[in-house]
């Protein structure tokens, strides 16, 4: 669950949801027009979080009665997501799971070390090889457009306020407003929209009074667009 606050209220944002924002927004990506397998990354960029409906249909309480956002999230539920997206998607779009899978190897690298994340990596790493099979180099190209679409779409989602860089592009937010260096879109503006869940002030007495307040919640579309600035 991404979780905004703003306004003294809460805005929650599911996993994915938030990909199928980044996959409409990558879907007008100039760079990607000519690239072969762009359905392919498309679905990719569009379901890498699809792991998460589960998670997302029953938001926890803290203990200090906050939602748990997916940063936040226990280790056990950020380390089984990955494996069902990548299920999910491996007999519809083979190259499509690999991308899924290598996303959860690049965004989790910093665990590398710690034992308790081994057997995650060792289960990533053998899905993603036993899909892509001798073409790394050809995935990790792919992979650019996936972490990309992410980046951009998380930037308008969580209300970042730090920028973030990956290979020779910048994502920020500015306002409503994501700016990407240099430009992915041909120097268009492009719109977008996507629903939340407008919820009271934390914090919540318990968990179930949260999932109460989410079932009861008013719907809302959030609108915003990325341009460039080179």
């Amino acid at each position: 669950m991404i979780v905004r606050r703003t306004g003294g209220r809460i805005q929650l944002i599911t996993q994915p949801d938030h990909a199928q924002l980044a996959g409409r927004i990558m879907a007008r990506c100039a760079a990607l027009a000519d690239r072969p397998r762009r359905t392919s990354i498309l679905l990719a960029v569009a379901e890498h979080d699809n792991g998460w409906a589960e998670e997302d249909a029953a938001p926890e309480a803290g203990e200090d009665g906050t939602v748990v956002d997916f940063v936040r999230a226990p280790v056990a539920v950020r380390q089984r997501v990955w494996p069902r997206g990548v299920s999910r998607l491996a007999e519809r779009d083979p190259w499509a799971a690999a991308l899924v899978a290598h996303h959860a190897v690049f965004v989790y690298d910093r665990y590398r070390a710690d034992p308790g994340w081994s057997p995650f990596f060792a289960r990533m790493t053998r899905q993603r090889d036993d899909l892509a099979g001798d073409r790394l180099a050809e995935l990790e190209g792919d992979y650019a457009f996936v972490r990309l679409g992410d980046l951009i779409s998380l930037a308008y989602c969580t209300l970042a306020a730090e920028a973030q860089a990956f290979e020779q592009w910048t994502v920020r937010r500015e306002g409503d407003r994501v700016v990407v260096t240099p430009d992915l879109f041909d120097a268009a503006v492009v719109p977008f929209e996507i629903a939340a869940r407008e919820l009271p002030p934390e914090p919540f007495e318990s968990t179930a009074t949260l999932r109460r307040a989410f079932a009861d919640a008013r719907s809302i579309v959030l609108l915003g667009d990325v341009a460039t600035s080179d």
